[in-house]
C-alpha cells in the first residue's frame, strides 16, 4: 500500500525517511497558514479565535524537535487551487516536510490533468494525496456522486490517496466509496471525529470497523484532543476511542498526526505527542515504530 513516491526526495528527506526500524518519528498530519497571503474562512467560526493568527512551518519545527518528530505531512485547509502549489514549494525546501496532501476539485472533468500539472510544479514530487472537506458537504453521500467518483479515480491512476475528512453520520457513505474504489487508499483523518466529549461510541465505532474491514483504508491516530471537552479531557477519555481504531486498523494501518496547529485549542504540540505515545504504550516496540513512522512512510511513499 503507497501513494507510489519515491523519487525525488533530497538527502535530508532521505534521511528522515530511511528505514521503519523505528528510528524516526513522523508526524502525518499538521497544518500552516499565513492570514497574510490569504484568509482562513473557516476561522471565523465560534470557538477558534486562538487559531487566528499565522502559523508558519518556523512556528512548527522547534517544536516537532523537541517531541523527536524527524518529518511531517503538511495537509491543506482551504479549497482554493493556490494552496496546493504553495504548500509543495514549502515541501520543496530545506525542512523536515516530506509530503502534501493538498486539494483540487475532485468534480472537474480537467482533474487527471489538473494533478499532473501539481506534478510539474516545484516540490511536486512531493504530493502524496488530495483532501477535499467532505465535512462541510450537506449531502452525507456527497462521496458517492458520479463525478466524485471520476476524481477518485484519476487520482488511483495518479498513484495518490483520497484523505478523508468527515463526521461519524459521513462514515457510511466513506464505507461504500472505499469498497467501490478497492485500487485507491483512503486515508481517514481524525478517526472519523468520534464524539469524544459526549463519551459516545456508537453507531461511530461500528462503522469505523466496517471501514477498516476494507485492505485499501488507513486511519489516523490524530485529532482526538479537540473532539474532547478542551479544558478537561485525560489520556483516559480518549483510549476507548484509540483502542477502538488500533483493534480495527491494526498498527500498520494507524498513523500519528499531530493536527497542529487545531490541537492547540486543547493542548501543545508536546502535550499531543506524549499522549499518543501513552495510547500506544502497550504496543511491541516494532508496532508502535509503525503508528510513528512506518504506515506514513509506507502509505505516502515519503
Amino acid at each position: 500500500m503507497t501513494a507510489g513516491k519515491t523519487a525525488g526526495k533530497t538527502a535530508g528527506k532521505e534521511a528522515a525517511a530511511a528505514g521503519a526500524d523505528g528510528t524516526r518519528t513522523v508526524d502525518a498530519h499538521h497544518h500552516v497558514w499565513d492570514l497574510r497571503t490569504r484568509d482562513q474562512e473557516w476561522l471565523a467560526a465560534d470557538g477558534l479565535a486562538p487559531l487566528r493568527r499565522n502559523f508558519l512551518l518556523a512556528d512548527l519545527v522547534p517544536e516537532a524537535a523537541a517531541a523527536g518528530v524527524d518529518a511531517t505531512v503538511v495537509v491543506q485547509t482551504v479549497t482554493v487551487p493556490e494552496e496546493t502549489p504553495e504548500l509543495l514549494a514549502l515541501a520543496d525546501a530545506d525542512n523536515p516536510v516530506a509530503g502534501v496532501v493538498g486539494w483540487t476539485d475532485l468534480t472537474s472533468p480537467g482533474v487527471a490533468d489538473a494533478l499532473a500539472g501539481l506534478r510539474e510544479r516545484p516540490g511536486g514530487d512531493r504530493l502524496v494525496g488530495i483532501r477535499h472537506q467532505v465535512q462541510g458537504e450537506p449531502d452525507p453521500r456527497w462521496l458517492l456522486r458520479p463525478d466524485v467518483a471520476r476524481g477518485m479515480r484519476a487520482l488511483s491512476e495518479a498513484g495518490l490517496v483520497h484523505e478523508l475528512v468527515v463526521l461519524p453520520h459521513q462514515l457510511p457513505a466513506a464505507v461504500e466509496a472505499a469498497a467501490a474504489h478497492p485500487d485507491l487508499v483512503f486515508v481517514l483523518d481524525h478517526l472519523g471525529k468520534p464524539p469524544v466529549a459526549d463519551g459516545r461510541s456508537e453507531p461511530w465505532a461500528g462503522d469505523l470497523r466496517r471501514l477498516a474491514g476494507l485492505p485499501n483504508t488507513v486511519c489516523k491516530l490524530s485529532g482526538l484532543v479537540t473532539e474532547a471537552r478542551r479544558d478537561a479531557w485525560t489520556v483516559a477519555d480518549l483510549r476507548p476511542f484509540a483502542d477502538t481504531a488500533l483493534e480495527a486498523f491494526g498498527p500498520r494501518r494507524l498513523m500519528f498526526g499531530s493536527d497542529w496547529p487545531v490541537c492547540l485549542l486543547a493542548a501543545s504540540y508536546g502535550r499531543v505527542v506524549d499522549t499518543a505515545r501513552a495510547l500506544t504504550a502497550h504496543l511491541a516496540p516494532a508496532e508502535r515504530a509503525e503508528v510513528f513512522g512506518g504506515t506514513a512512510a509506507r502509505v505516502y511513499g515519503i
